[in-house]
């Protein structure tokens, strides 16, 4: 494993850390949920697979299992460690400046695009300098409208103390057609692109996730005012995620997408 660099403000968002043990006690369900966009990847034995946002190594080490030569990268050196602990040849780099040229059979990613904000054009170009000509480029992401409902909580309670919710959402949440351009601007043919309402079970509640992904809303905020706009958003949220056993569920709706590097 190479030495973690420093990482920028264009690597990791502002606010979100990436703390393995608390993902794998909170997210587990990203990898879990995997099957279909892996099923669409297809891996075949022996195919060199870049795993872009390979976050603990969980989803990497299946592909390897399969027989695939599998390199993952991502910008949390917490989550690298532990996808290193795994066995993975995983790498700290940055989504946005991929240093790779030509040498990936595949290019596949779950779950992460959507926080490669700053650029997502500069991202998708370092997946198209990645593959080999004819090179597959197969993922799944947040689109269009999802978690809107959690995103409006935060909003509306960041702006009641004053504070431009609107201007800390740190995701891109593409439509299908707007993905499809940018994918195509870069020399992909794109085979598949779909928006999947997926609502989501979230086994450790609404206050857990808050924990775990909405770093960016609250990072900035003193330890007793971010408490009490976590308690706020979960009283706003509750009529509409949480049944009455008490059960949360995320409002997820998934990207899904297959495309081909043109030769």
């Amino acid at each position: 494993m190479q030495p973690e660099p420093t990482l920028t403000s264009s690597q990791l968002t502002a606010g979100q850390d990436w703390p393995a043990d608390r993902y794998a006690a909170h997210a587990r369900f990203v990898a879990d949920l995997a099957s279909p966009v892996v099923d669409l990847l297809a891996p075949r034995p022996g195919e060199r697979i870049l795993d872009l946002g390979c976050g603990d190594g969980v989803l990497t080490a299946k592909l390897t299992a399969l027989g695939c030569s599998m390199v993952g990268v991502d910008g949390a050196p917490d989550m690298v460690r532990s996808a290193v602990a795994r066995g993975v040849d995983a790498r700290v780099m940055d989504g946005h400046a991929l240093g790779f040229g030509a040498e990936f059979d595949a290019v596949f990613s779950n779950a992460a695009l959507h926080w490669m904000k700053a650029d997502p054009d500069a991202g998708i170009a370092g997946v198209a300098r990645a593959l080999r000509p004819g090179g597959r480029f197969v993922g799944e992401m947040g689109g269009h409208g999802n978690v809107a409902a959690i995103t409006v909580a935060l909003v509306a309670a960041l702006n009641r103390r004053g504070i431009d919710g609107a201007a800390l959402i740190p995701w891109y949440f593409p439509t299908p057609g707007g993905y499809r351009s940018r994918l195509e601007r870069q020399g992909f043919v794109v085979q598949q692109i779909e928006l999947l309402p997926r609502p989501t079970a979230l086994a450790s509640g609404m206050a857990a996730w808050l924990h775990t992904f909405a770093g960016p809303f609250l990072h900035n905020l003193p330890a007793a005012e971010r408490e009490g706009v976590e308690r706020e958003v979960v009283e706003l949220l509750r009529a509409s995620l949480c049944d009455p056993e008490g059960h949360w569920t995320a409002d997820y709706v998934r990207l899904r997408f297959a495309a081909i590097l043109q030769p």
